[in-house]
């Protein structure tokens, strides 16, 4: 491997690792201010990783984790901000789960129908902001958490039994689905199943890298990111890139609970997980928009929301997990920062030393010209 390629992967590697050192570091810190063991808690967790229950729960979580992660990172890329993908993810459950209820067709037709409804409802909530944005040069991030806000309302609405909710006992729910809109789950014997719809996370991660990288439009999405003027001189249309990022970035939103969805609860209901989107967020960073790092950084997240129950049984509180998640995001931010302050500090000494290097050949050269004169 060349000298370049080894400081780019000891770059790429460096700011993952300090920032969870340092997480795991403050929440001892904290463990400790409390007069708790600062290491116990990190024991019983990682013990929970020899039970297969536990590892089905991990796997299943962690996929609904990772589309919303991917979601954000194509943001990411397109150096924008996408924090409405809570809502767009929400509110594309629902509408599958709605259609789930009241269409019934053949497995071959109704499950692709209610991936596209998921798809093109959070496209289309995603896309208010990416038209907002091109058209009239609102924020994204603005538009993003008022349209959380409103899809908080439009599900409360669409929850009235009037409309398509039904109620079961204090619960609203959409009413179950048909059973031709299930995805039969991966069995693992007395652990449980894993939901049929991981496979779907990972060929978003294979489609999100190939796209990236292997695509014009990948190149032009990457270059709109890094400059939309450079972009735009080479023949790239920033705005189109902009409401396409969004789009796409929607779009796979919508799809962050269907795992969940058509693999397990099969309704939406006040018992449906929230808060995916905002969790995608730490996750996209903590993976550096990486679909392998992203992978880790699912796992590492699902971990700790799945093992930190058992901390209750021992005296300890499971919000030491919500803790240690909080402030990995609080140090990706600063170690990535560092990371990249120190990546350019060796990369202006390293041109600093290769023009040295090249000025004194010069005058070497010239030297022994005017002695061969």
């Amino acid at each position: 491997m060349k000298k370049f390629d080894r400081e780019r992967v000891l770059l790429a590697v460096a700011g993952p690792v300090i920032a969870l050192a340092v997480a795991f570091a403050l929440t001892s810190i904290v463990l400790v201010a409390s007069g708790q063991n600062p290491v116990e808690p990190y024991a019983l967790m990682f013990e929970q990783l020899g039970f297969s229950d536990i590892q089905v729960l991990i796997i299943n979580q962690a996929s609904m984790y990772y589309i919303a992660a991917l979601s954000v990172a194509i943001g990411f890329r397109m150096n924008l901000f996408n924090i409405g993908v809570d809502g767009q993810y929400q509110l594309g459950a629902m509408l599958a789960a709605i259609v789930g209820a009241h269409v019934a067709l053949p497995a071959a037709l109704q499950v692709p129908l209610l991936l596209l409804t998921a798809v093109l409802t959070g496209a289309f909530w995603a896309g208010i902001a990416g038209v907002l944005k091109v058209t009239r040069g609102v924020s994204e991030v603005v538009a993003t958490i008022m349209l959380n806000a409103i899809a908080t309302s439009v599900i409360a609405y669409l929850w009235l039994p009037n409309v398509f909710g039904v109620k079961v006992g204090n619960n609203n729910t959409t009413g179950e689905m048909h059973e031709s809109g299930w995805i039969p789950g991966i069995p693992v014997g007395a652990a449980g199943e894993i939901y049929g719809l991981v496979l779907l996370a990972v060929l978003l991660g294979v489609g999100y890298w190939v796209v990236l990288n292997r695509t014009r439009f990948g190149f032009d999405l990457r270059a709109s990111g890094a400059s939309q003027t450079a972009a735009a001189a080479s023949g790239v249309d920033p705005k189109r890139m902009v409401l396409s990022a969004m789009l796409i970035s929607g779009g796979i939103a919508g799809l962050a609970g269907l795992p969940i969805l058509l693999g397990d609860t099969h309704t939406y209901s006040l018992n449906f997980p929230t808060g995916i989107g905002f969790l995608g967020i730490g996750i996209a960073l903590l993976g550096r928009n990486s679909p392998v790092g992203i992978a880790f950084a699912a796992l590492l997240w699902a971990w700790l929301d799945k093992a930190s129950p058992e901390l209750d049984f021992h005296g300890y509180d499971k919000e030491i997990a919500v803790i240690m998640q909080g402030l990995i995001v609080l140090s990706v931010v600063v170690s990535y920062e560092a990371v990249r302050e120190w990546g350019l500090r060796r990369q202006q000494r390293r041109v600093g030393a290769e023009l040295a290097a090249g000025h004194v050949l010069g005058n070497n050269n010239t030297t022994k010209e005017v002695a061969g004169r």
